[in-house]
């Protein structure tokens, strides 16, 4: 196996495979994204980067990442959005493999963690994660902010975050 990082003419690619992970999550209904989202956020913004796992000269899987950044560590760490390998490839090494490539871009990169999010419910995924050494987080829980509630939030006066 191989891995190479995606070029803007991928973009169809990684729509599918996020879509095919949307699928296996049972969250197909949630994907909005659009080839031209990704093209800009990825490639022209630069927000966020994508490997492909190889194997044949075959793209079988990607993960997709970012940087973000610990205070306490004092340093950017990578944070994986999405890994997703294809069913037929699955239990065959290459989900490990992908991971560990991620772990070494976060080492040579200086970074000071690897980190991502699992669906509570998803314990094939949540076992394999645990035996790589992975460590859930405890008394932490995950707030997000979208949609009309973010754009609300944007408008709205420090006057009235006051009341809160």
């Amino acid at each position: 196996m191989t891995y190479r990082f995606a070029e803007r003419e991928d973009v169809p690619l990684i729509l599918k495979f996020i879509k095919e992970l949307a699928k296996y999550e049972k969250m197909e209904h949630e994907v909005v994204a659009q080839e031209s989202d990704l093209k800009e956020w990825i490639f022209d913004k630069k927000r966020a980067e994508v490997i492909f796992a190889v194997v044949d000269e075959k793209e079988i899987g990607f993960a997709l990442f970012f940087h973000n950044f610990s205070t306490f560590l004092g340093r950017a760490g990578i944070y994986l959005e999405d890994i997703y390998i294809m069913p037929e490839y699955r239990g065959k090494g290459y989900g490990k493999a992908t991971l560990q490539k991620l772990a070494q871009i976060a080492v040579e990169r200086g970074c000071g963690r690897l980190e991502w999010w699992c669906l509570d419910w998803n314990r094939p995924s949540i076992d394999f994660y645990l035996s790589l050494g992975a460590e859930p987080m405890k008394d932490w829980t995950v707030y997000r902010i979208a949609g009309d509630t973010l754009k609300d939030l944007s408008n709205s006066s420090p006057a009235k975050m006051a009341d809160c």
